[in-house]
């Protein structure tokens, strides 16, 4: 099945427009499970696929992987099913009748308001580094992009004066995002005082650069966000998604709407934004209870 996995990741690539990340754990998924069927049932054409295959399949991975991993390798070979029917590979789609494993949602770690500022507020600006990371974070937080989006951003998406940032999502899509005052100043003052001494005399069109001159990677972005909050105090585990959970929540908190915060976000999906409603909802009865005399016995 070499082939069809190769004209397969054409179709995520091209048709499907899935991002690299998800090409290659579907890629990874899929040549496991044609590993298993060539094994266990001597099986190298996807005619000879049944149900019973697949159900063996998922059976033997049921001890050994979380549900969460089932669940993609699942999806994985559901699409994979899906393109040999549109290929004419098989006559009929025999992965339909699986259902995804039930997933525990846990709900993502979100900084308080006041955690976000003190973090913020360690950032040392009399430093070229300091500069950055004072626009990185203020860009994250004040934006709510993914890490990825933010790192990718090259110097003719920033757009000032009119007050946004193209960013591209989930599978290559562009959207238009605003920037909030306090990034904008912080970009100006970065962008004037210090990006060009990092670079170090290199050509390179990303926004943010090391300090060697290259573009700033995410375990760099990482580093950078845990020792500010560690610094700060913040005992909340903190990474570069929590700045965006945090954007999301205290838009929720502030009366944004859902259709809104999900066209900010890039999500496809408003169930997929619908988690911050439950952050909300959680926070608050957490307020209540540390703030009303009568909420809680003594």
């Amino acid at each position: 099945m070499k082939y069809l996995l190769k004209d397969f990741e054409y179709y995520l690539k091209n048709e499907r427009g899935l991002s690299i990340n998800t090409i290659k754990s579907y890629t990874i998924d899929l040549k496991q499970y044609a590993l298993f069927l060539d094994k266990y049932h001597d099986i190298s054409k996807p005619k000879f696929i049944e149900k019973k295959h697949i159900g063996g399949y998922l059976k033997s991975l049921k001890k050994k992987i979380a549900t969460k991993s089932m669940a993609r390798k699942l999806t994985a070979i559901k699409v994979f099913h899906h393109f040999l029917l549109v290929e004419k590979e098989v006559e009929t789609d025999v992965s339909k009748s699986f259902s995804a494993p039930k997933i525990e949602k846990n709900l993502p770690q979100v900084l308080s308001i006041d955690e976000v500022v003190s973090i913020l507020e360690r950032v040392d600006k009399t430093k070229p580094l300091g500069l950055r990371n004072s626009a990185l974070l203020e860009l994250i937080y004040g934006s709510g992009l993914r890490v990825s989006e933010l790192l990718d951003i090259q110097m003719e998406d920033i757009h000032l004066n009119q007050g946004y940032v193209i960013v591209k999502g989930k599978g290559e899509k562009e959207r238009m995002v605003p920037i909030s005052d306090m990034s904008s100043i912080a970009l100006r003052n970065y962008i004037i005082k210090s990006r060009e001494l990092l670079l170090k005399g290199n050509q390179l069109n990303y926004l943010f650069i090391n300090n060697e001159g290259h573009q700033l990677s995410r375990q760099g972005f990482f580093k950078i966000l845990k020792k500010l909050a560690s610094d700060a105090g913040v005992k909340t585990d903190c990474s570069p998604h929590t700045l965006r959970h945090s954007f999301a929540t205290h838009l929720l908190e502030n009366g944004m709407d859902l259709r809104t915060l999900q066209s900010l976000l890039g999500h496809e999906d408003i169930t997929t934004t619908q988690i911050y409603t439950h952050i909300s909802q959680k926070r608050i009865k957490e307020i209540y209870k540390s703030a009303h005399p009568r909420a809680k016995e003594e």
